[in-house]
């Protein structure tokens, strides 16, 4: 695709394959391409594409996705060449909330459910704050897939979502850990904060302008610490804590065995006011396979009616309905 692309643009989807081929992925097939619109602009030009993507893991399980992409065109020296890719439905938000019970006597007695994320997630104001203090889970290298631990504003049921937190990635019998912020429709990026299994990380997350935001991570086992502020415009209409089974590329990263994971001091400031997840009735979120099977619990919220857990279950990861994210 090299010779159809800009570089920047062919040095990102470099990384994604990277990334996926990281994640255990071993084939990556385009199923169909239906093509939607497409409109000239002199030397610019946009199409707009469904297109079904199968990706195939080293575990022999697959995903397949139709999504629509925005593709953004310029020519140079007489070829038409991709520079950027709008995919619409690249989102980390989960799927539609449906009631469901667990079953499982410590988890929360009712939850929406996502193919995607479990937690709690709170909306109904404006927030303009949130954090929370996890450890980092020990992942075993065995297998492939990953989780991602995060805290964020928006996306509940809007399109914007700003978030920070950490990942683990399982492939070729090692695990890699990094902690990352992401602003959509942007990609996720690293930051330069080390973080490794067992660690506790505190992240907070502050509007301090309009647009202006303050993200702020330490890692409390090592002292070290990251801070940056950054341009953003949210709705902000919700507050999350959520583990994730994060997305690279084209296709759902199949979810590790992170175990549990315990959320503590998890608060959000909603129109003014501090509150903890109890406090801003929160709701729990269920991740489900495609079999609507349990694969990731919260549990009921804790006493201090800050904390709670996420458990990974035994049931599998890979009939979970496909998601991509940018990058």
């Amino acid at each position: 695709m090299k010779a159809t692309a800009t570089d920047a643009f062919y040095t990102d989807l470099i990384r994604t394959n990277r990334e996926l081929a990281g994640a255990g992925a071993t084939k990556i097939e385009l199923e169909s391409t239906e093509f939607v619109s497409v409109s000239v602009n002199s030397d610019t030009a946009t199409a707009v594409t469904l297109e079904t993507w199968r990706t195939t893991y080293s575990d022999g399980t697959s995903d397949e996705q139709t999504a629509r992409n925005e593709y953004a065109l310029v020519l140079s020296d007489g070829t038409w060449r991709i520079k950027s890719d709008d995919q619409a439905t690249a989102t980390r938000q989960p799927a539609p909330a449906t009631s469901t019970d667990t079953g499982v006597p410590t988890a929360a007695i009712a939850s929406s459910t996502s193919s995607n994320w479990s937690g709690y997630a709170a909306s109904g104001g404006k927030f303009t704050s949130v954090t929370a203090t996890w450890t980092v889970p020990n992942v075993t290298a065995t297998g492939s897939g990953a989780d991602a631990t995060w805290i964020g504003i928006g996306g509940l049921e809007s399109r914007d979502l700003i978030q920070a937190g950490t990942q683990a990635m399982v492939g070729g019998g090692d695990v890699t850990y990094q902690a990352w912020i992401e602003m959509l429709p942007g990609s996720s990026r690293p930051v330069p904060l080390s973080v490794t299994g067992g660690d506790s990380v505190t992240v907070a997350i502050t509007q301090t302008g309009a647009s202006d935001w303050s993200i702020g991570m330490k890692n409390n086992t090592t002292g070290e610490r990251y801070t940056t502020t950054v341009k953003y415009v949210s709705s902000n209409s919700s507050a999350e804590w959520v583990q994730e089974a994060p997305s690279v590329g084209r296709g759902l990263v199949p979810l590790d065995n992170f175990g549990t994971l315990t959320f503590t001091s998890a608060s959000a400031v909603r129109d003014g006011a501090k509150m903890d997840v109890r406090a801003l009735d929160a709701h729990a979120i269920t991740m489900i396979n495609g079999a609507r099977q349990a694969i990731a619990t919260p549990s009921v919220i804790g006493a201090d009616g800050a904390s709670f857990s996420v458990t990974r279950t035994q049931a599998p990861s890979d009939g979970a309905t496909p998601r991509r994210r940018r990058g």
